[in-house]
C-alpha cells in the first residue's frame, strides 16, 4: 500500500463544501503561512498531504487540528494528489501547494464561478512572492494556456499585478491552486485517478485540463480569487533549476499530445505544430542539450500513453478543444 492514511477526523467540520488538499514535501517553512490561510476559508476542510516529509510538516498540521494524510514513502505530485482526492468526498476540491497562500475571501470569490453551467474548474489570479514572502508586484499565473502549437504557458506570468483583472475563460487552472468540481474529477479519472501518475508533476495539470475540455468541461478565470505563490519552477526561474524539471515538462508535452490530440485538431494545426517541433529540436541541440533525454523518455513511455489515449478518445465528447483561450490582459474600457 503506497499510503498510510492516518487521517485524524476529530476536527472535521460537518457539512463542509470544499476539501482543501494541501500538499507538502519538506516545505514546513511555507506551511506555517499557507496552513492558517487555508484553515480560515469558510465551509472548507483542510487535509494536509504529508509526502513522506522529514521536517515538522505533520506536527504543524496536527497542532492546528487538521487531518493528516501521511504517505509511507516519497511520491510524486500526481500520485499524492490522486490518493488525497480518493480519500475525500466533498463536491468541491481545491488542490493547493504548500507555497501558495490564499487571500481570506478566496473560496467566497471562486465558488460562484465553479457552479456556472459547464464549468468544471476555476483558475484564480496567482501573484508572485519571493521565498521570504515579499510581494514581487507581478502576476504568477492568470490560468494556463495551450496554443495551436500545443505549447503550454502560464498566462500573464511576469505582467504587472493589475493586468488580467477581468473574469473570463482560460484553458485550465494551474495546479498550485486549482478549484475543481468532484464531478469533473470523477469524469476525467483514468486508472490511477484524474491526474496521470506517470507524468509526475510538470504539465500534468495541463494534461488534465485538456482532457476535461475533451469531455465537455470549461475552466473559468476569476481574478477576484487571489493567492500568492512562490514559483519554484517557471519561465522566470527556468535557468535556476536543475535538469529534471525542464526535461520532465519537455517530455510530458509529447505524452499529453498522445493522450489528448484529436484528428480534427491535428489536421487543422499540423503546420504550426511541425514548425514548432523543428524550432524546438534546434533549440535543444544548440542551447539546451539537457533536454535530449526527454525524447528518449517520451519514447519509452509511449506504449502506456497510447493505452491511456484509447480510454480518453473512447470517452471524449468534443472534437476540437478551445486552444488559445485566455482572459483579457487589460481591463475593459467603460
Amino acid at each position: 500500500m503506497l499510503a498510510e492514511r492516518d487521517c485524524e477526523r476529530a476536527s472535521v467540520r460537518v457539512g463542509h463544501r470544499t476539501d482543501i488538499l494541501l500538499i507538502c514535501t519538506d516545505r514546513a517553512r511555507e506551511l506555517r503561512r499557507s496552513l492558517p490561510r487555508a484553515i480560515a476559508q469558510p465551509d472548507a476542510q483542510v487535509t494536509v498531504i504529508d509526502d513522506a516529509c522529514t521536517d515538522e510538516t505533520a506536527q504543524l498540521a496536527r497542532s492546528a487540528g487538521v487531518p493528516v494524510l501521511s504517505l509511507a514513502r516519497r511520491s510524486n505530485w500526481c500520485v499524492a494528489n490522486n490518493i488525497a482526492i480518493a480519500a475525500t468526498a466533498a463536491d468541491e476540491v481545491l488542490l493547493l501547494n504548500a507555497d501558495c497562500f490564499l487571500e481570506p475571501d478566496f473560496l467566497e470569490r471562486a465558488r460562484p464561478r465553479l457552479w456556472e453551467h459547464g464549468v468544471g474548474s476555476v483558475a484564480p489570479k496567482l501573484l508572485r512572492v519571493s521565498v521570504s514572502g515579499e510581494p514581487l508586484g507581478e502576476i504568477d499565473a492568470a490560468g494556463m494556456g495551450l496554443d495551436r502549437r500545443r505549447k503550454n504557458s502560464l498566462v500573464g506570468h511576469g505582467w504587472p499585478r493589475w493586468c488580467y483583472d477581468s473574469p473570463g475563460g482560460c484553458f485550465g487552472a494551474d495546479g498550485a491552486a486549482a478549484l475543481m468540481r468532484r464531478e469533473m474529477l470523477d469524469d476525467c479519472t483514468l486508472d490511477g485517478g484524474p491526474l496521470v501518475n506517470a507524468l509526475e508533476a510538470y504539465a500534468a495539470d495541463v494534461d488534465l485540463a485538456w482532457r476535461a475540455q475533451l469531455f465537455g468541461w470549461r475552466c473559468a478565470y476569476e481574478p477576484r480569487a487571489v493567492a500568492h505563490h512562490v514559483r519554484t519552477y517557471g519561465p522566470s526561474t527556468r535557468a535556476l533549476v536543475g535538469e529534471a524539471p525542464p526535461r520532465m515538462q519537455f517530455r510530458n508535452r509529447y505524452l499529453m499530445m498522445v493522450h489528448n490530440e484529436t484528428r480534427v485538431g491535428l489536421a487543422r494545426d499540423a503546420a504550426a505544430i511541425a514548425a514548432y517541433e523543428v524550432l524546438a529540436l534546434g533549440h535543444v541541440l544548440l542551447r539546451e542539450r539537457r533536454l535530449l533525454r526527454g525524447y528518449s523518455e517520451a519514447l519509452r513511455m509511449l506504449p502506456a500513453a497510447r493505452r491511456r489515449r484509447r480510454q480518453i478518445q473512447a470517452r471524449r465528447r468534443v472534437a476540437l478543444p478551445r486552444y488559445g483561450i485566455e482572459p483579457e490582459p487589460y481591463p475593459a474600457r467603460a
